[in-house]
């Protein structure tokens, strides 16, 4: 927000000027620690351009009174606000003109009509006033309705009224593949959920954001109709950044106005209209929608303040603070003061609120350094707790943390979903820039990711491309799935992992990951056959009877499409099962202190037949004394063996948290091993 040092001056005591002009750097200091950043001071003919950023909660500051009544406060200068009383003539605008709302996206509308006005050029004080912030002179009436924007922070539009058909404002929404033409002269395709100002036939003006040429305020205007309006906040930041359109009128909508104004700003603006174009006012205004909501009472313990600011700040102080600051004091005593906020601070609505209020104004540069507030430590979500030990468990394989876009291409989004069958999300504002600059060949990054997967594979790609072949990359953050019974997406956290590792390395990777978090759990690995996998090395991931995930060596053709140079293989887990079987407090384990004994075992089985579901056989029948099995190779002979047999060499370690295991012992539990999996999948050890 650029204010106008005169111009801010207006609003303050007679002798302000010269007092903010030694108090310069006092004044910019103040509003600094007061919320309202100084971005930096220029000078513009006799006047000072004070450059404020203003946080969007403070929409109230996106005008000078808005700002003067913050100088007023800090500085204790009196405030001097005007008070608009336009002279009306005798002729009633509602014989002439009439206002409907068809739409929700606009809450009031409010218009008064002037007629008999004389297009011109606007007085070298105005010019300059608008000069100051970097607004164009147009023509007297234009420029009136910018300089109370700029004035009050609330947006307003001049029509010419002889061009609006039938003397009518119709609030609608647009018509499906309607178009409309603006006043910078550029057409703009619509969407049945913007908010349009109509006349008896075409659209006039776009709801918040802009208006039409057709419409706009040329030298052979004579009447003019002024608009005061309050439409919907979120309507106006989607419709400006849809059609990329964006104005002082969207940015100050999208933060909220304050409706209760709209009256004022009317006024305000009929008042320099009558005096700086002529004309009369006809009497009355329209008003149409809602009245302004009241905001709820609030009440300040004053024992708060030095809870959560640790210092005393005076209860006379404080209350004086908040009546300063325009709150209505409702009651107060020794121990609380209960108040109403003014229509233009919506955002005090609790007693904290409060709080921070008296403590800006009181200074925070009064709390010391060692002041005392109490804090209780907070519990940290369950969902970062168990992310943390998955980055444990990736850093320490030697995995390197990446982080992708959001947003990918068509190609990528639909390569790999395994968590929907729905379509991707379509961004209305595709993303351009770094991702696009380093992918050629593409296409618009126009979809939210379904997966994490394709982003990772395509990091990969980029490093081999730079000589960096020994990468290995995880990933942990939201995919967004269509979830056709919201308007909003499902966002799951996933895991993403993308190595040059093979596919029991990373699988093992997982079932380490599933270990650390509950150690009882086992992960069971079935078939899978997406595409972008090898379907002799890829598998469907469950613990607990729940969907993991799933882990697979990228096939060929999947290597060919991403354009990767070496093999790779991937994984992608879902962070949510994990976080329902997470056991986060440390659990002690007795360990054995006897001897283990370990056996190997070479079974011929048939192709078909799977690594787990040998191993699931082995465990059951193994009990409880088998500590451990693990997968060492295959290894196919078709002249010995068959032509559709392999070999699966495997190792179990036996032990016993009782006493020594006897070579008896564990004789039976092989015995029991083998006829199990001769039983149930027709393997023949070899001897």
């Amino acid at each position: 927000m650029i204010v106008s040092l005169n111009w801010l001056c207006e609003y303050l005591d007679g002798a302000a000027h010269a007092a903010l002009a030694k108090r310069h750097d006092e004044l910019v200091d103040r509003l600094t620690m007061s919320g309202l950043n100084h971005e930096g001071t220029e000078p513009v003919g006799d006047d000072q351009a004070i450059d404020l950023e203003v946080t969007s909660n403070r929409a109230d500051c996106l005008g000078h009174i808005g700002v003067a009544r913050e100088v007023s406060v800090l500085l204790d200068i009196p405030l001097s606000v005007p008070d608009p009383q336009p002279v009306t003539g005798t002729e009633a605008i509602d014989k002439l003109c009439n206002v409907e709302i068809n739409s929700d996206k606009c809450f009031r509308y409010t218009a008064r009509l002037v007629k008999g006005v004389k297009i011109g050029p606007s007085p070298d004080w105005m010019v300059n006033r608008l000069a100051a912030l970097g607004i164009e002179s147009i023509n007297n009436v234009v420029d009136i309705t910018n300089y109370v924007m700029f004035e009050c922070g609330q947006p307003l539009h001049a029509y010419d009224f002889a061009k609006l058909d039938g003397g009518k404002i119709i609030v609608r929404n647009a018509n499906e593949k309607e178009e409309f033409l603006a006043i910078d002269h550029k057409t703009y395709p619509l969407d049945p959920a913007m908010c349009m100002i109509a006349d008896a036939k075409n659209a006039v003006a776009i709801g918040g954001v802009m208006g039409g040429a057709d419409s706009e305020i040329s030298d052979a205007t004579t009447d003019v109709l002024v608009e005061a309006a309050y439409f919907d906040q979120l309507s106006v930041r989607k419709t400006a950044r849809q059609l990329n359109l964006h104005s002082p009128s969207a940015f100050r909508f999208e933060r909220d106005v304050d409706s209760a104004q709209l009256d004022w700003a009317s006024r305000r603006c009929c008042e320099l209209i009558l005096e700086l174009a002529g004309g009369t006012l006809c009497e009355g205004m329209l008003d149409v929608g809602q009245p302004p909501a009241k905001l709820p009472d609030v009440t300040l313990r004053f024992a708060q303040l030095k809870r959560v600011l640790g210092i005393e700040i005076p209860a006379d102080v404080a209350t004086e603070i908040l009546s300063n600051l325009g709150l209505s004091i409702i009651s107060s005593d020794k121990e609380s003061v209960t108040a109403t906020a003014p229509s233009w601070r919506k955002d005090l609505t609790r007693e904290v609120d409060l709080v921070e209020e008296v403590g800006r104004i009181y200074g925070f540069d009064k709390v010391p350094d060692d002041a005392l507030v109490p804090m209780a430590a907070s519990m940290r979500p369950k969902t970062d707790r168990v992310v943390d030990k998955i980055r444990n468990v990736m850093t320490s394989a030697g995995f390197d943390e990446a982080m992708t876009a959001t947003m990918v291409p068509e190609k990528w989004a639909t390569a790999f979903s395994p968590w929907t069958d729905q379509q991707p999300i379509i961004s209305s504002q595709p993303m351009l820039g770094v991702l696009e600059k380093a992918s050629r060949n593409i296409g618009a990054v126009s979809m939210l990711r379904r997966s994490l997967v394709p982003s990772l594979i395509e990091a990969r790609r980029i490093n081999e491309f730079r000589g960096n072949d020994d990468i290995n990359l995880f990933e942990t953050a939201k995919v967004y799935l269509h979830n056709p019974k919201s308007h909003l997406p499902d966002q799951p956290t996933k895991l993403a992992i993308v190595s040059g590792m093979d596919f029991f390395a990373i699988k093992g990777i997982v079932e380490t990951i599933v270990a650390q978090l509950s150690p009882k759990s086992k992960v069971v690995a079935e078939p899978c056959s997406d595409p972008l996998f090898d379907p002799s090395q890829s598998a469907n991931l469950s613990v607990d009877g729940k969907r993991l995930g799933l882990v697979g060596k990228v096939s060929a053709s999947a290597q060919s499409d991403f354009r990767l140079r070496s093999p790779a293989t991937v994984a992608e887990i879902d962070i949510a099962v994990l976080e329902s079987l997470a056991v986060l407090i440390p659990i002690h384990e007795n360990q054995s202190q006897f001897q283990p004994m370990s056996r190997d075992f070479n079974f011929i089985v048939e192709n078909e037949i799977h690594w787990s579901d040998l191993e699931n056989t082995i465990l059951e029948n193994g009990g409880q004394l088998i500590e451990s099995i693990d997968y060492r190779e295959t290894f196919r002979d078709p002249k010995k063996d068959g032509e559709n047999k392999k070999r699966l060499l495997l190792s179990i370690v036996l032990r016993s948290a009782t006493a020594t295991l006897t070579g008896e012992e564990a004789e039976v539990v092989c015995k029991k091993i083998i006829g199990a999996c001769e039983k149930s999948h027709g393997a023949v050890l070899l001897g």
